[in-house]
């Protein structure tokens, strides 16, 4: 019944063509429209907003939500987590998954980068070097490049699931590993990757990205998990 009544209000907002931030029917007109009772209402009403489907305003009113990836990124954060606690290659596991989006996505860019990201793109790898030498971190730099990398094929949901990918990786591998890295061998794979995709070689830029993902996966699997392996509550 709470499934049915879930399927329901979605469809209401579908059927509706209602926008984010959209006022939703009051709980009494959804109990009529839906035939149920207030407590299912409430409930269903209460999983959709897990979900970021719909926003509950206490005292305003109910709207429709973000719908947001941040579900995504927490779901996927917490089975990776989990599932390194349990043995898996889970933190292995998303970073391929993120590898075989990339890898398909960066030769239909190859030679198609509009001329005011390339700028951005070249900014950002001056800027990545600029990080390396002084020997701050470069994820934020290296975050920014892959996704103005892919910003022109002007995919919003692409964007944001590559960035649900980006998050739950690294909210993830920060709190499990700390991966040794050579912030030069970094910087030169981004400005192979920038290269290649300059040149209109898509079969350069897919070798650049699998090579970028590659020494990711090898610092990755060569980092001995020893303090990780213990379970969260387990004394040292």
């Amino acid at each position: 019944m709470a499934r049915d009544l879930q399927e329901q209000i979605k469809k209401l907002i579908i059927d509706r063509r209602l926008p984010s931030g959209a006022v939703l029917p009051t709980e009494p007109d959804l109990m009529e429209l839906l035939g149920a009772s207030r407590n299912s209402v409430r409930e269903a009403l209460k999983a959709l907003q897990a979900m970021g489907i719909v926003e509950i305003r206490h005292g305003f009113g109910t709207y429709v939500g973000p719908m947001s990836m941040a579900p995504m990124i927490e779901g996927l954060a917490f089975r990776t987590v989990a599932g390194h606690y349990r043995g898996e290659d889970s933190l292995l596991q998303l970073l391929q998954l993120r590898e075989a989006m990339e890898t398909g996505l960066v030769s239909r860019v190859a030679g198609n980068v509009p001329p005011d990201d390339l700028a951005a793109l070249d900014a950002l790898v001056e800027r990545m070097e600029a990080e390396a030498t002084a020997g701050a971190g470069l994820a934020e730099t290296d975050r920014a490049f892959h996704a103005t990398l892919y910003r022109g094929l002007g995919n919003l949901l692409l964007s944001e699931l590559l960035e649900a990918f980006w998050d739950a990786f690294h909210r993830v591998r920060t709190d499990l590993v700390e991966l040794p890295q050579d912030p030069r061998i970094t910087c030169r794979q981004h400005r192979e990757i920038l290269d290649a995709v300059r040149s209109g070689d898509s079969g350069r830029a897919e070798g650049a990205i699998r090579e970028h993902f590659g020494n990711i996966r090898t610092r990755l699997t060569a980092t001995v998990p020893s303090e990780t392996s213990r379970l969260p509550n387990e004394r040292v």
